[in-house]
């Protein structure tokens, strides 16, 4: 169980070569042992970032996920926890695909789909399953400033943020009873692989920064935190710009 002072004996990393996901569970072995499952597709990848945990103490083992296929996403979270409870379980698999394929390309807004929300929800009604069984523990649903209103630039990566969002926030609400508490994490933009060549935007940060916020937000047992915590103040400001004026905004 979570001791304490907020560290986890046990991570699940759905997205195992998240790069955020990597950085809070090298935080987190860095402050007591760790058994860490890497839940995600074989590749040189997910090895990498197994010997990554390694290095930094963490036990590890690996199991095969992909979010394209639901039908065994109730198998995945089976082995998961195969080896006991698990403490702390990281929600951070995702695309970011190409923006204008996305509203013009079937296949790549079926891709988006796909994965950012039916498999968030596929693998998350399993879990959350499980965790209420389990009676204890911590999801950490890394979801997005872009779902907080859709924007020209990305809408529809936007929307599947968006739906990701409102399901794992309900959950806050199902799972409390239960003892089990969800935290939907808002990062603006990230320097990370995935944004890899796009212009960093205003408020930009690390997967570190992102990390520390969410490991504080787990002690903490919040429920919403944004990455940064000025972002809240951004977003509030600009859901309530007129439409007219919003279209007109340079993002």
């Amino acid at each position: 169980m979570i001791d304490a002072v907020g560290s986890p004996q046990s991570l699940l990393l759905l997205g195992g070569t998240s790069e955020i996901g990597l950085a809070v569970a090298e935080r987190y072995a860095r402050q007591r042992p760790l058994r860490v499952t890497l839940a995600g597709r074989p590749s040189d990848r997910l090895d990498a970032a197994a010997a990554r945990l390694r290095n930094a103490g963490a036990t590890v083992t690996t199991v095969p996920f992909d979010a394209r296929q639901p039908d065994t996403h109730t198998e995945v979270i089976e082995k998961a926890f195969a080896d006991g409870d698990i403490d702390v379980t990281v929600v951070a698999f995702g695309v970011l695909g190409d923006q204008e394929e996305a509203w013009t390309n079937v296949d790549v807004a079926r891709e988006l789909a796909e994965i950012n929300y039916v498999a968030a929800l596929t693998i998350g009604v399993p879990l959350a399953e499980r965790l209420r069984k389990q009676g204890h523990g911590s999801i950490v649903a890394l979801s997005s400033a872009a779902g907080e209103r859709a924007r020209r630039s990305n809408f529809v990566y936007g929307s599947t943020k968006a739906g990701f969002d409102a399901f794992y926030t309900g959950l806050t609400y199902a799972l409390k009873p239960h003892g089990v508490t969800v935290t939907v994490v808002r990062p603006g933009f990230v320097r990370t692989k995935m944004t890899e060549g796009l212009k960093p935007a205003p408020l930009s940060q690390t997967a570190d920064q992102v990390a520390e916020i969410v490991v504080n937000a787990v002690r903490n047992r919040r429920e919403q935190v944004w990455a940064p915590a000025a972002f809240r103040g951004v977003m509030s400001v600009l859901r309530h710009v007129p439409r007219p004026i919003f279209r007109k905004l340079p993002f």
